[in-house]
């Protein structure tokens, strides 16, 4: 859906972690995960980047932290009426 490049660094245990992924898969987005839990390496890439909580998205060279649902759409360049979860009802 998306040409730009999304990461996103998870850590085990996290809800909004969870919440996250789930709307990416909601979505239909293509993204790469990171789990700060699993690899130290990550934890250090994403200190670097002076963060230091998850969830935190990088899209291009613009970040998101935390659960942003709206700030994810307007970033990614989604519209309302793209969004599955938006359905449409004509009465």
């Amino acid at each position: 859906m998306s040409t730009q490049q999304v990461v996103v660094y998870i850590s085990d245990n996290c809800k909004s972690c969870e919440r996250l992924i789930h709307q990416f898969e909601e979505w239909e987005l293509d993204y790469t995960v990171k789990n700060i839990s699993k690899d130290k390496a990550y934890f250090q890439e994403l200190q670097q980047k002076k963060v230091y909580g998850t969830p935190a998205t990088f899209i291009d060279d613009e970040r998101v932290l935390g659960f942003q649902k709206r700030k994810l759409k307007r970033t990614l360049g989604i519209r309302e009426n793209d969004m599955r979860d938006n359905t449409a009802f004509n009465a």
